[in-house]
């Protein structure tokens, strides 16, 4: 019985955690999402209980003290809101590669003190942005060259483009994506802690005038005022200072990973484009869809037929002997190109016969020269064993003079079994 299909989100290989059959995905550790939510909603509901609803009767002009919760619960609403959409999309992942770019290996040069014939694969190269050379770096895990600004981040096990960091608070690695929406979102909870300080504060001042003239009497009173007056402080200052870093960031447009790692560099930022256009293309651009289809199904990798040495004579085609001939030699051809193939490690062709012992039961063909001579049919299976692989080394050896022979010999086994072809002559020297 065949195997349903998998979808893209089930056959993920990152760490990633998905909700509603791939259409949320959030980071591994995204349980800590609970620690924030109740971070938000706790303290303000315990304003709006305890200090906010002594304060409706103090503006009695058109009820407007009613406006001091609902401003509270709504700003709530619209925090929470950025907080889920910086944790339940797409950071921007980069697609994984199958294997590695194989048209990068190149053969090494002795002069550049690399090992002569023998495959080797670079680890960085440099690309030209903005009429600058910037190094990218080659992800073992994702086997691809990295896009300039982009890092595997090692929590989720994806390579996120436009990598600012792994925010443990979002659950979320905070990238090309969601960058707009997490530093929304830290601003906005800023200005939430000031609003429930500075209410908060309000009402000691109220209190302060009813008949509490003392602050000590009045904090007394209403002991709520002073705890969230203490929470936002503290709060105030964590996440006041990110706001502040990240407006520093998107005014110079660098990310959090750039200015930690390349502060000490004193290198020229090749992307910054001035003050206001870095500012318009954070707030003002338009988010890049997605380059993954998390609900689509797998497509499988269609891979190269296998050549069989030891198959059975098939029927010739209706073109006759010669179609057939001209079949083996492409099989033939194959071959050599096999011989020929990249790996994902260093490849080591090794030249010469030292890997003759490996042709086994292959017997010599007998041609008897005549009027009526033919080529007999060759009876033995041909045995070879196409390469090996060194564990230790991570390399392919392979011997050029057996694949070769190998060929040689399918083009001429094919050929007996023609009762039509023509004899051989054998030439003398």
């Amino acid at each position: 019985m065949a195997q349903p299909q998998k979808r893209v989100y089930e056959a993920w290989k990152g760490n990633n955690r998905f909700l509603f059959g791939g259409r949320l995905i959030f980071g591994p550790d995204a349980k800590s999402l609970f620690v924030s939510v109740s971070l938000i909603v706790v303290p303000v509901l315990v304003f709006c209980v305890l200090v906010a609803r002594h304060l409706r009767h103090q503006f009695s002009t058109y009820n407007a003290g009613y406006a001091i919760p609902a401003v509270a619960v709504l700003f709530m609403i619209y925090v929470l809101t950025l907080l889920f959409i910086t944790s339940a999309q797409d950071p921007g992942i980069v697609p994984r590669a199958s294997h590695p770019p194989e048209e990068e290996f190149a053969y090494g040069n002795p002069l550049n003190g690399g090992t002569p014939g023998r495959l080797q694969f670079p680890r960085v190269k440099e690309i030209m942005v903005n009429g600058m050379l910037v190094k990218v770096k080659y992800c073992d895990t994702c086997m691809i060259y990295r896009p300039p600004r982009c890092s595997h981040c090692s929590i989720c096990n994806n390579c996120v483009e436009r990598f600012d960091h792994h925010c443990p608070w979002v659950g979320q690695c905070i990238g090309q994506r969601n960058y707009r929406f997490f530093f929304l979102f830290v601003s906005s909870s800023t200005l939430l802690c000031i609003y429930v300080f500075a209410m908060s504060a309000l009402y000691i001042k109220f209190l302060m005038e009813e008949g509490y003239p003392t602050v000590w009497k009045a904090l007394k009173h209403s002991p709520a005022s002073l705890v969230l007056m203490i929470y936002c402080f503290i709060a105030l200052w964590f996440v006041g200072g990110l706001t502040g870093f990240h407006s520093y960031l998107i005014c110079t447009n660098q990310t959090t990973y750039e200015n930690f790692r390349y502060r000490s560099d004193n290198r020229p930022n090749v992307y910054d484009q001035g003050c206001l256009n870095n500012c318009l293309g954070v707030f003002c651009s338009k988010t890049k869809p997605s380059k993954h289809k998390f609900r689509a199904y797998v497509q499988e990798e269609v891979r190269a037929p296998v050549v069989n040495f030891g198959r059975q004579m098939e029927e010739e085609p209706a073109g006759g002997p010669r179609a057939k001939v001209e079949d083996d030699l492409e099989i033939g051809s194959d071959l050599l190109q096999i011989s020929q193939r990249r790996n994902y490690g260093d490849v080591d062709l090794e030249m010469g016969s030292q890997d003759c012992s490996e042709m086994e039961g292959i017997p010599n063909a007998k041609l008897a020269i005549g009027s009526e001579s033919q080529i007999p049919a060759i009876g033995s299976e041909v045995r070879v064993r196409h390469s090996s692989w060194d564990r230790r080394s991570g390399n392919w050896d392979m011997s050029l003079d057996v694949i070769g022979r190998s060929a040689s010999d399918v083009i001429r086994r094919s050929a007996s079994g023609h009762e039509a072809a023509p004899p051989f002559q054998t030439e003398t020297h």
